[in-house]
């Protein structure tokens, strides 16, 4: 899911927010992201969480990804916190 955060704060522009079935699963989407945006893209990511594999969070500058387990992304809803009303 991707929400736009432009105008609401200043930590980025852009929120996006997925899934992996396993906390292994987690982390190694996570590594794969990083690496891929190294490569394609020459950034280096800030990230937390990688150990766990639970929730990771990288932070790219301008766009904030979380990659969770699906357990841990229902207890958090982070969705409903930066969506408008009606739109979740």
């Amino acid at each position: 899911m991707q929400i736009d955060l432009r105008g609401k704060t200043s930590i980025g522009d852009y929120m996006v927010i997925a899934s992996g079935r396993s906390s292994r699963q987690v982390s190694a989407m996570s590594e794969k992201l990083m690496d891929r945006l190294k490569q394609d893209h020459n950034r280096l990511c800030k990230v937390e969480g990688k150990e766990t594999g639970d929730w990771v969070l990288i932070d790219t500058g301008d766009i904030i990804v979380h990659v969770f387990r699906p357990e841990v992304r229902e207890f958090y809803q982070l969705e409903k916190m930066w969506l408008p009303q009606g739109t979740n």
